[in-house]
């Protein structure tokens, strides 16, 4: 999925979910996206309602999290850590990982990195830089 549209990628989501709890058979990234549903078991009501939830909006103020988002940025960490990019990300996920004694945390703590990241990219008008995430991954 390259660029998938809000849409397309929470209908990913809703579809993983619905395939894993209704033993279809996955692809290895549904079964990875549903794994991943099933390790935060506040979203799976959520996620077992398409229609209830698909247009659900969450506010930007920090006080509630967006539930879509937050497996979205798992699945990137997950194939950053896959692939190795960017280089050092899997020395940086296996410090945090033995720092919190858990992926799944190490995980969390990435992506406060990786929204740093990205909101830095908007408030700049400027492309992503790696040298930004691994920078506060240093200091988690």
């Amino acid at each position: 999925m390259f660029n998938p549209t809000r849409d397309q990628a929470r209908n990913f989501l809703f579809e993983s979910w619905r395939k894993r709890s209704s033993g279809e058979l996955l692809t290895p990234l549904e079964d990875l996206t549903a794994q991943l549903i099933d390790r935060h078991p506040e979203y799976r009501d959520l996620f077992s309602d398409q229609e209830r939830n698909q247009d659900r909006d969450y506010i930007h103020d920090g006080s509630e999290v967006n539930p879509f988002l937050h497996l979205m940025m798992h699945l990137t960490i997950e194939e950053q850590i896959s692939i190795g990019q960017p280089q050092g990300i899997r020395e940086q996920f296996a410090r945090l990982t033995e720092k919190f004694q858990s992926e799944h945390e190490a995980q969390h703590a990435m992506m406060d990195c990786l929204g740093e990241m990205i909101l830095q990219s908007k408030r700049n008008n400027s492309a992503l830089d790696a040298t930004i995430y691994l920078g506060c991954l240093e200091k988690q």
